[in-house]
């Protein structure tokens, strides 16, 4: 009996609010960027695009869109689209009241930009460390102060509170391993910065050149149509709806002295002849 292929791959169901979009600029290949990395609000240029079959938006297919006033030069663009990152300090490293055994860090509501719930399954990366975890849950927790055992010492830890503005994340790995029950897993120390970032998608770069010229504006210069005044000498090219495209000068630059033809010279004008329109010109004169 044959086995049949299952996926279990889907597209990424991200709100361009959960994205960073970062770009630099350089005007050429050989040309290191200048300035700093640009941020530009990614839910300004990236839309959904809505689902034909199911009537909602499509998972994973988003419309690009580059606004002028960002991308008017000349030259290449490396777009970079990530998941949205979070800077943010570790208030404290606790367990909770009902649950000693296991430990957690302690974060302000106040640094995170979106709904708590969000944050499960997200990445953490410690600024002092190349270890990250990643976050199981995320609550609003209080303080509280509990009794050691067998000591009049009081220690603190955490119990649910949904008013709080503490928020207790628990990571993996977050319980020391079998093999080694006293080595409990690093999961940072109060004070120390980390980056919260989604998980949803991998970050990719975009290259974007911005040229002047196109295929369709190299095709004009090919086969698009021509016109030249013979006696003006003004040579006019005009674009596939026969609109006035670019103009230009001929003549001929001539030895001073014999007057023998040296050179034939075309220059681009500014000035547009309205008058070289091209139905006007090819139209027969009653």
């Amino acid at each position: 009996m044959a086995v049949g292929n299952y996926g279990v791959k889907r597209l990424a169901n991200v709100d361009p609010n959960q994205m960073e979009v970062i770009y630099t600029y350089s005007p050429s290949r050989d040309v290191l960027p200048a300035g700093e990395p640009q941020v530009i609000d990614a839910a300004t240029i990236l839309t959904r695009i809505n689902d034909p079959i199911t009537e909602g938006t499509m998972n994973g297919w988003y419309n690009l869109r580059l606004p002028s006033a960002n991308f008017s030069e000349l030259g290449f663009y490396n777009i970079i689209i990530r998941p949205r990152t979070i800077i943010t300090t570790i208030s404290d490293c606790g367990s909770l009241a009902a649950f000693p055994s296991k430990k957690g860090i302690v974060i302000e509501e106040t640094d995170l930009q979106g709904s708590i719930e969000s944050l499960v399954g997200s990445r953490v990366e410690y600024k002092n460390s190349d270890a990250f975890r990643i976050i199981t849950s995320a609550n609003r927790v209080e303080p509280v102060n509990q009794n050691q055992p067998n000591t009049t010492q009081k220690s603190v830890r955490y119990r649910f509170n949904d008013n709080s503005s503490l928020v207790y994340l628990t990571l993996t790995p977050s319980s020391a391993p079998n093999v080694k029950p006293n080595s409990f897993p690093f999961i940072g120390n109060p004070g120390d910065e980390i980056i919260i970032s989604h998980t949803n998608f991998d970050p990719f770069m975009i290259e974007v050149e911005i040229a002047e010229h196109d295929i369709d504006t190299l095709a004009i210069g090919l086969y698009g149509n021509q016109t030249k005044g013979i006696q003006d000498g003004r040579y006019t090219l005009y674009d596939f709806n026969n609109n006035i495209y670019k103009q230009y000068n001929l003549y001929e630059i001539q030895d001073q002295f014999t007057g023998e033809p040296l050179y034939e010279v075309r220059e681009e004008v500014d000035d547009i002849d309205e008058s070289k329109d091209f139905d006007i010109i090819t139209t027969p004169q009653q």
